[in-house]
């Protein structure tokens, strides 16, 4: 256990708890995602490894992906940023046993990245009726000037309190990708728990209806407002800004990478080749009506991936606040949003230098990351006095 230290960096937070920190499981490939049943089981994916579930009582059982796994996925594969990647569980669980990933599968030509159901027995040692919902999600077969196969998949599922499941994609290095109403690379969907869309997308006329928002990079990040239920998601942006934005049904992120007469941009793809002036995350000269972020981290992008609203009195004083995971810059942030769903304070919380890959938060309030080095952490924040 580790007694952690806070270290601000910009308004001094009132009533901040004190927190420890345990290594729950260590020796893990490229774990990904979290997701808890309900009795504290926690289901984890590794990128490479597939769906595993941890016990209450410790004991880690492989459920689904390569040989080896209680049920084998021959179409699973795993290549660069792609493969076993988020995880959620249906919100009628307590009755349907059902538990969603999102994975790369080999089934289609060209590959693509799909959203697959199964169904848990009654001891969280096997899952069963697999059923495909999503199939046609973009992946990136072939390599290009701008990065190899199996980039920027996006990858992580989330249901929101609305019943629907929210799946974020990642643009492929393809320029035309975000903007595309047929694509569904580079966009937020919502959909149903059988895959179809969910009412009241209000996608744009001629869009493809599971879209729910679009024109973004690489959604790494999803997680709902605590009280209000609003949807906001993080943004793995280029050299230049991540951001996290507040979505709303039919929002333009306003991410458009595509040839540019003042940018030299190899195989179209210009999410490279300028700056937050000529190259922006959210292009307002094209696109007047896209979503402003609520927070950008301005001119300098240290590889955003999760984030995670934290719930529970034990929190205090950062109870409902935004945790905003750091993959390049090795760090938490911790966002205070105004009623606007804007950011009007940020501060570091310190940790042990990782690349945060996961964010989730448990039945018991605490808090678990997983980190790219193979760990899976607790925290717990002090009880409230």
């Amino acid at each position: 256990r580790y007694t952690l230290v806070l270290q601000e960096t910009a308004a001094a937070a009132t009533d901040a708890p004190a927190l420890t920190r345990t290594v729950v499981l260590s020796g893990r490939t490229n774990p990904w995602d979290i997701a808890f049943a309900p009795n504290g089981a926690m289901f984890f994916t590794e990128r490479g490894g597939g769906l595993f579930v941890r016990q209450p009582s410790g004991s880690v059982n492989s459920l689904f992906g390569p040989i080896g796994s209680a049920l084998v996925a021959p179409d699973f594969f795993e290549w660069a940023q792609s493969g076993m990647l988020g995880v959620a569980l249906d919100p009628a669980f307590a009755t349907n046993r059902r538990i969603y990933v999102f994975m790369a599968s080999n089934l289609s030509s060209p590959w693509t990245n799909r959203v697959v159901r199964l169904e848990l027995n009654a001891d969280y040692t096997s899952v069963s009726n697999r059923t495909d919902i999503i199939t046609d999600i973009p992946f990136k077969a072939v390599a290009t000037a701008n990065g190899g196969l199996g980039a920027h998949s996006g990858g992580r599922i989330r249901f929101g309190p609305d019943g629907y499941l929210y799946v974020g994609t990642g643009d492929n290095h393809n320029g035309a990708m975000p903007q595309s109403p047929t694509s569904l690379g580079g966009k937020v969907l919502r959909v149903t728990t059988d895959g179809t869309a969910a009412p009241g997308n209000n996608a744009p006329v001629g869009f493809d209806p599971r879209i729910y928002a679009y024109g973004f990079r690489n959604v790494q990040g999803i997680s709902f407002e605590p009280g209000s239920g609003r949807v906001f998601i993080g943004e793995h942006g280029p050299d230049h800004a991540d951001e996290v934005t507040r979505l709303d049904p039919g929002v333009n992120g306003g991410w458009d990478p595509q040839n540019r007469p003042s940018l030299t941009c190899p195989d179209g793809y210009c999410g490279y080749a300028g700056d937050a002036t000529s190259m922006p995350m959210t292009d307002l000269t094209r696109f007047p009506g896209a979503r402003v972020p609520s927070w950008s981290n301005g001119t300098d992008s240290q590889g955003l991936g999760p984030i995670a609203f934290l719930t529970g009195s034990n929190w205090r004083g950062w109870q409902g606040r935004l945790v905003l995971g750091i993959m390049g810059g090795q760090r938490l942030v911790l966002v205070t949003l105004d009623a606007n769903g804007n950011s009007t304070a940020e501060q570091d919380i310190t940790l042990p230098a990782a690349r945060y890959r996961a964010l989730t938060m448990a039945p018991d309030g605490s808090l678990y990351i997983a980190t790219d080095a193979g760990e899976i952490w607790r925290v717990v924040p002090s009880p409230a006095s």
